[in-house]
């Protein structure tokens, strides 16, 4: 409980004092207008009925399960310690300005994505790299979370009824909101009263089926998510999801107040384990629970396009990511409290997994405000937000592929893009790739943090917030890829070895037009050729 109190005191401060000065950093400017409604089209372009409906829809999609995961995984092998000091540091200064920064570039340059930027701040190669790098990304993305969520409705089919039930509850909700306008609280109330009765439903009535067809059945839905208008079911369902969160953590904190339980894991384990060193590989593995480059994704690709004023950008990007990081330290403390110190939690963790593990630790401390139904709760809301996850970098899929491939029609698109990813997730090969996506989302986490470094060098401002965590992480990031590449090679795994050298090959090209943009950087304010209000403009 004291550990829970003083993150979230720290996440509170850190709000109020880093964050504003961050807003003052980037010129947060409440004047002017948005591109949700300088751009407005009716469909990627709307802007949210109001800041705490597009909150929950960047919440819950930056959430997923890695604030989970990730990090009861670097607890179970390095110790709750330095799992919860990078989890909290890493929220305030390196995820807090990553996300906000974002999203705010993102609304100032009219709503593009960070790839976008990149051209604008530093090269046209720099954005041919990065867009690269995270359309390839996020077709394994797709994949993996289509397959580890039907996987989930097999394991656990009683929890199919309130995870696919939420998609019309969301559609009614959005008409209520949008096409009605209704008020907002009435409708949010009888939005969770309706998940509240599928959840109830959903635990006597299971569904079953195989892992093929909940697969079918989520790839269908991702289509639809991402060519219906946004205000339709991604941002009225994301914004119901992360009401799921909120009381999780909300019943996870009661039930710390009320058992009080100690902690008997040892804080540190040791500096080298089967996954691998400690720094780099802690900070590849904790991922979203401190920073991931996920969110500079979602960022700028769909939260930029329906936020209504920039005021409300540091309460959604800086914001968001402490929610985040306060789930992540309810992550470490679940599996801290359930674990002796004489255990071995790498086999432990193999045979169990992350999920299940979390799971029983959350149950334990919120059996007296849930009783028996913890466990279960915990594993609907992780998987609501893998569900969120998916058809997230399904829309933002869909919009990189349209500006990459200058393929217009949304429809089209999207259909090229499912077909891609359930032809990787049935034929079961992302499995061989997989394990080399936590450095490469961390290497996103990087280049973002470095395009925004170049783009406040271009407006004459202070980079050194944005390029001292854009190093580290880079660094980092680096170090861990060729420390797996060397294991790989060790193993003759040529299929990871040719994956790890090919992220190695594009974070050194991105590194150099990063350099070659700073070295162009004179004292006439000239950047890539071009006057600062060029840029700009």
């Amino acid at each position: 409980m004291i550990i829970f109190l003083i993150s979230l005191a720290v996440f509170a401060l850190a709000y109020f004092l880093y964050g504003k000065f961050i807003a003052k950093l980037f010129g947060l400017d409440k004047k002017r207008d948005t591109p949700a409604f300088t751009n407005y089209d009716g469909v990627d372009y709307v802007p949210a009925k109001n800041w705490l409906v597009l909150y929950g829809h960047h919440f819950a999609s930056i959430a997923g399960a890695g604030p989970i995961i990730g990090p009861v995984i670097a607890a179970m092998l390095w110790g709750w310690l330095p799992a919860l000091l990078w989890v909290v540091l890493g929220s305030v200064f390196f995820g807090g300005i990553h996300d906000f920064g974002s999203l705010l570039v993102s609304v100032k340059e009219n709503g593009v994505s960070v790839a976008d930027i990149a051209e604008r701040a530093i090269s046209k190669k720099a954005k041919i790299i990065f867009s690269l790098f995270v359309w390839l990304a996020l077709i394994l993305v797709i994949a993996v979370f289509a397959y580890l969520c039907a996987d989930t409705f097999v394991k656990q089919p009683r929890i199919v009824l309130p995870s696919l039930g939420l998609i019309p509850v969301a559609m009614i909700v959005g008409h209520l909101l949008y096409n009605l306008r209704s008020n907002s609280i009435i409708t949010t109330i009888f939005g969770l009263t309706c998940l509240v009765v599928l959840m109830v439903i959903g635990n006597s009535l299971p569904f079953y089926g195989s892992v093929g067809f909940w697969m079918l059945i989520l790839f269908v839905y991702c289509y639809l998510a991402s060519v219906l208008p946004v205000n339709i079911l991604l941002q009225p369902r994301d914004y119901l999801s992360s009401f799921l969160l909120f009381f999780g953590v909300g019943a996870g904190f009661a039930g710390l107040i009320i058992s009080n339980p100690s902690i008997a894991m040892p804080p540190y384990m040791k500096w080298n384990n089967s996954q691998g060193q400690l720094w780099p590989m802690l900070f590849v593995t904790v991922a979203c629970g401190a920073i991931s480059g996920f969110h500079a994704l979602i960022a700028s690709g769909t939260t930029s396009k329906q936020i209504a004023n920039e005021s409300y950008a540091r309460r959604v990007g800086y914001g968001g990511v402490l929610a985040e990081g306060l789930v992540a330290v309810l992550a470490i403390i679940s599996v801290a409290i359930i674990f002796g110190p004489r255990e071995n939690f790498a086999a432990i963790l193999k045979s169990s997994g992350p999920i299940n593990i979390f799971g029983k630790g959350y149950g334990f401390i919120a059996r007296p405000i849930l009783g028996g139904f913890g466990t279960l709760i915990a594993i609907t809301i992780l998987n609501a937000f893998i569900l969120t996850t998916l058809d997230t970098a399904t829309r933002i899929l869909r919009y990189l592929t349209e500006e990459l491939f200058k393929i217009k029609n949304r429809f089209f698109s999207t259909f090229v893009i499912i077909v891609l990813s359930a032809a990787l997730a049935y034929s079961g090969q992302w499995a061989k790739i997989w394990s080399a996506f936590g450095a490469s989302n961390q290497l996103v986490a990087a280049l973002a943090l470095f395009v925004l470094s170049c783009w406040l060098l271009a407006k004459g401002k202070n980079v050194v917030f944005t390029l001292i965590p854009a190093l580290f992480m880079f660094i980092t990031t680096v170090a861990a890829l060729v420390f797996q590449g060397l294991k790989y090679f060790a193993e003759k795994n040529i299929t990871l070895l040719a994956v790890t050298v090919f992220l190695l090959v594009l974070a050194a090209f991105m590194a150099i037009e990063v350099v070659k943009t700073f070295l162009r950087k004179n004292k006439s304010g000239m950047i890539n050729g071009k006057h600062q209000e060029e840029v700009h403009a």
